[in-house]
This record gives structure tokens, sequence and C-alpha cells, in this order.
């Protein structure tokens, strides 16, 4: 998918959570393009920089490249029962409210619980055992 990005941020491979558009993208002739075509709360991975730049009114360096993007894949623990490299499954996040080193895992930015993904990569058991005694394996996952 084709969108904007600022000129200092424009390399491949970058990844970048699309938080929404500011307030100065309501009157800006590209919104379409560089705005409307994400979605808010997602991580994108840049696959390719064209040469084209736009004016920006938001970005440091006052100019935007043309960038081809695509949903980023997700790091995340699930239950070791469905962790199945090539499965497809709805994410779903465990009942946890503990604070632990595994929680970025468990609750990965750019997922939302009910997402339909599909298991890229099995990546094995968490470094950390889960203190409420969880069975969890690390995932790749692609929403």
């Amino acid at each position: 998918m084709i969108t904007l990005i600022g000129n200092n941020l424009a390399e491949k491979g970058l990844k970048f959570m699309h938080y929404g558009a500011a307030s100065q993208c309501d009157t800006c002739r590209f919104k379409a393009t560089c705005i409307e075509s994400l979605e808010e709360g997602r991580i994108y991975r840049i696959r390719e920089v064209k040469n084209t730049e736009h004016p920006c009114m938001v970005h440091d360096s006052g100019k935007v490249k043309v960038v081809d993007v695509e949903k980023a894949i997700i790091k995340a623990a699930i239950n070791s029962k469905r962790a199945f490299e090539g499965s497809n499954i709805v994410f779903s996040p465990p009942e946890c409210d503990q604070e632990c080193s595994l929680r970025d895992l468990c609750f990965p930015e750019g997922l939302y619980p009910e997402d339909k993904c599909k298991i890229a990569k099995k990546m094995g058991k968490p470094s950390e055992k889960c203190p409420k005694g969880l069975d969890l394996s690390v995932v790749m996952l692609r929403y």
C-alpha cells in the first residue's frame, strides 16, 4: 500500500506506528494517500522508498516521500497449544493483570484482540517463565 512519510524517516525496513492524523492534515490535498490508507494503532514496515517528494506541513523537513508499506510482522506470546508455524489463529491475549517482563509480548502494540493472524514463525519459549504459570510460546504474527 502506498503512503507518505517524512524525508528523514523514509528508509527501507523502517517500522512505524500510525497514531492518526495531525490537525494540519485535514486540509492537505495528499490526505487520502497519506493518512486514509493507514489504520490507526497499527505498525507498518517500509518495503520501498520512491523518489517522489511532496510538501508537508507536519514533518520537520517540510517534505514527505512516497513509500510502499505493509503491515509489520509482530512478535507475541501465545498459548503453546495454538503455536503452529503456518497456522491461522485469532489473536487472543491472556486474561492477566500482572506486570511482568512478558507483558509486552502478551499484549503487543499493533495487535488487537480478535485480529485474524497467521503464525509466520515460531520462535520457541520465552526467556522467562510466566508468573501465572501459562504455557507460552513466542511467535511472529502476520495480521
